[in-house]
């Protein structure tokens, strides 16, 4: 397997995908259930889809069955994330803490042995990331007494994105079909988290289901996104290291700083400038390694 060039355009499409679905619950009064309802809608996305492709073998059930719980983890911590921090902040550390984990685990439980160029490269493109979230207009704009708690929940959902993807990295390779094994992944992955949501709020369900009324349509375009984003790492996966691929992903955080400043208004640095320019280096040792 190794890093062609259509892979790498094709990762850096569905990083800019990514950035796009977590711009728009960050835009959000509401991220939980923007988050759930951008998610549940994934499944009227789904069923078509797997209409053409059918079901993937049983043989990879048992991965998609440990994805759908992780992810839920994954959304709560994605909800309190961004609900004490800005997403130029949050969104960096989440996303760029992941790639070493993710080169450890496949390392660990995919057998995948990587060029020390590409390990330099994950190196760089995780410090490039970092850099930049952690830059001094991201940490003032985000408020003293909230930082932590959105730091806390950023760095513990690094992990279990490096977790989900190393499960999903192994499943996707036995189905042999990324649409597929996506499909389903969307199928199921969205009504437990909102249904939870939904729940926490005993009083306040006519409210939810009243502003999720207003925002279906802007759920509708993330939730294409987010179904599109993991697609298509899926299938590079299928075509290139696991590790390698999902640093690549990560190069995600640029389209959200640019996101953040231009329609977040939130403010933009040269100690994130730097944090980009080494973020394209750790790209172009990922392509060489």
């Amino acid at each position: 397997m190794a890093l062609s060039g259509p892979v790498v355009l094709a990762v850096l499409f569905a990083a800019l995908l990514h950035a796009g679905w977590n711009a728009l619950i960050k835009s959000g009064r509401d991220k939980a259930l923007d988050t759930g309802l951008v998610h549940s809608i994934g499944i009227f996305l789904a069923i078509p889809l797997l209409m053409h492709t059918g079901l993937p073998p049983v043989a990879a059930w048992p991965y998609m069955a440990a994805s759908l719980l992780i992810h839920i983890g994954y959304y709560i911590a994605l909800t309190g994330a961004y609900k004490h921090g800005d997403l130029s902040l949050t969104y960096p550390v989440m996303r760029g803490s992941a790639p070493l984990l993710v080169a450890l685990g496949s390392l660990g439980f995919i057998g995948e042995a990587m060029s020390a160029t590409a390990w330099a490269g994950i190196v760089l493109l995780s410090i490039g990331v970092v850099t930049l979230g952690l830059s001094r207009s991201a940490l003032r704009d985000s408020g003293e007494s909230q930082r932590g708690k959105a730091l806390a929940f950023a760095v513990a959902n690094a992990g279990i994105i490096a977790l989900y993807t190393v499960v999903d990295g192994i499943g996707v390779r036995i189905a042999g079909d990324a649409l597929a094994y996506v499909a389903t992944l969307f199928l199921f992955d969205g009504i437990p988290f909102l249904l939870l949501v939904l729940w926490r709020r005993p009083g306040q369900r006519r409210a939810a289901l009243a502003y999720m009324a207003g925002r279906w349509r802007i759920a509708l375009i993330g939730s294409v996104a987010s179904l599109g984003s993991y697609g298509i790492a899926l299938w590079a996966m299928t075509r290139a290291p696991v590790a390698v691929v999902a640093a690549l992903r990560e190069t995600s955080v640029l389209f959200a700083a640019v996101i953040g400043v231009v329609f977040l208004r939130e403010a933009f640095g040269w100690q994130r400038a730097a944090g980009t320019l080494v973020i394209v280096a750790g790209v172009m040792m990922l392509r060489l390694g």
